[in-house]
């Protein structure tokens, strides 16, 4: 199972950014999907996640969840992270992950950087 984050890039502050997650398997086959973040010198944190088997709830930590939207799309067999009102501290390399039966397989991430 791989995973494979995209759609990083460098923006200015203020800016949108959507990123993408696909995988090697159907999306609908993991429990959930998850996005975490590290940014230079930090650890990872949880970004947001969306729930594949209990009907697409959603959550996201509460530094972002105002700004940060995650979604899936069934026929794209992918999973977003719209990122809007980009902020400096927003900068750090953005992973997706999914808990495929008992196993979380998480894939190399994509470099988000924002400049002021």
């Amino acid at each position: 199972v791989q995973l494979q984050a995209s759609g990083g890039g460098l923006v200015q502050a203020g800016e949108s950014l959507k990123l993408s997650c696909t995988a090697s398997v159907m999306i609908s086959q993991f429990a959930a999907v998850a996005w975490h973040r590290q940014a230079p010198g930090k650890q990872r944190e949880f970004v947001a996640r969306i729930s594949i088997t209990s009907g697409g709830d959603t959550m996201a930590a509460d530094s972002v969840k105002d700004r940060f939207t995650i979604s899936r799309d069934n026929v794209k067999n992918t999973v977003y992270l719209q990122i809007n009102r980009l902020k400096p501290e927003d900068t750090g390399v953005y992973y997706c992950g999914g808990r495929w039966g008992t196993k979380d397989y998480w894939g190399q991430g994509t470099q988000v950087t924002v400049s002021s």
